[in-house]
């Protein structure tokens, strides 16, 4: 059966391709797409999100915009990662699908509540200000809620600080708000996705497609490459966040490894760290559980299968009768 998502994020060269895969693959049911200002301003990553609808062709997802700025903090962006337009490397089309009059917040709300229990995953790519404002707002959603599986933090490194992962740093209040709440959480964090590395033999599997959505992702990769070798020193950019929506879809893509997990908010060196307790067999009570290791042949599959999915054109009635 398809797992029922709604995709929030902020678009962002990783957040592009979980957006592929998520349109991409026939086991994702993408009721939507929420932002959230982060790796660029709330207006940039909408307007991405956007454009990457139309790059997929799938007009019929509907966008809403969420928060423009943490709970607490100041609004922090990443252009040095993630260019001026949240999206450098690549001309975007002009969007062609509408953002919703309707906040994202209660969209996400609204959603939950309105579907059977256990039927609907959010899933956060970016900071968590969207989801804690919704589950604040409406705490009946923690019971209703599938899982929550987000792209952030990392029990053994950081990247915005020495210890800590930008989506959970530039909102730290956010993000304790959200694991602490009594939902299955999974945190897909940087100990498993700087194992998703678009290596040289990856970019020729997506140019063999052939196509201009794969175009779009070769492009925005150069860039990515680039922004990652000159700020983090990597010779290969990891995609984060796809590996969300790969687990999903397969979850034998990765293991995981049940653990009680907070936030630190206080420390001053330390704000915004995702505090993992390795010490003991985790708690029959525990709901949360980080992502260890990556099958990444198994990912790397599920991938360049959506990018290629989302890139044939709608078959037409004529076409249809000729393969009978």
């Amino acid at each position: 059966m398809a797992r029922t998502i709604i995709l929030d994020c902020d678009p962002g060269h990783d957040d592009a391709v979980a957006m592929i895969l998520a349109l991409g693959d026939p086991r994702i049911d993408l009721l939507g797409i929420t932002t959230i200002g982060g790796n660029q301003t709330l207006a940039k990553v909408t307007r991405n999100a956007q454009s990457m609808l139309a790059v997929c062709g799938r007009e019929d997802v509907p966008v809403y915009a969420g928060c423009v700025r943490p709970l607490v903090r100041a609004l922090e962006v990443a252009p040095g990662i993630h260019g001026e337009s949240g999206l450098d490397g690549v001309e975007l089309p002009v969007p062609t699908v509408a953002v919703q009059e309707q906040h994202a917040v209660d969209f996400i709300i609204e959603t939950v509540m309105s579907r059977d229990p256990g039927t609907v995953t959010l899933v956060p790519t970016g900071p968590l200000t969207n989801i804690a404002m919704a589950v604040r707002k409406e705490p009946r959603i923690a019971e209703r809620v599938q899982e929550v599986v987000l792209m952030g933090g990392g029990y053994h490194t950081g990247n915005w600080s020495a210890v800590a992962e930008f989506n959970i740093i530039v909102d730290p209040e956010a993000a304790h708000i959200v694991v602490n709440e009594p939902w299955p959480l999974t945190m897909v964090g940087l100990d498993l996705t700087h194992q998703a590395l678009v290596t040289a033999d990856v970019e020729e599997r997506i140019r063999a497609i052939g196509s201009d959505c794969a175009d779009v992702v070769l492009g925005l990769m150069a860039f990515f490459r680039q922004a990652y070798r000159d700020n983090q020193g990597f010779d290969d950019p990891p995609v984060h966040d796809p590996c969300t929506v790969a687990y999903l879809i397969d979850p034998d893509v990765m293991t995981t490894r049940k653990v009680p997990l907070d936030v630190e908010l206080r420390g001053e060196l330390t704000v915004g760290m995702t505090v993992a307790d390795f010490r003991a067999p985790a708690p029959a009570d525990c709901t949360t559980q980080v992502a260890v290791d990556l099958d990444r042949e198994r990912f790397w599959t599920l991938v360049v299968d959506a990018i290629a999915a989302v890139s044939r054109p709608t078959p037409t009635p004529s076409t249809l009768g000729a393969t009978r």
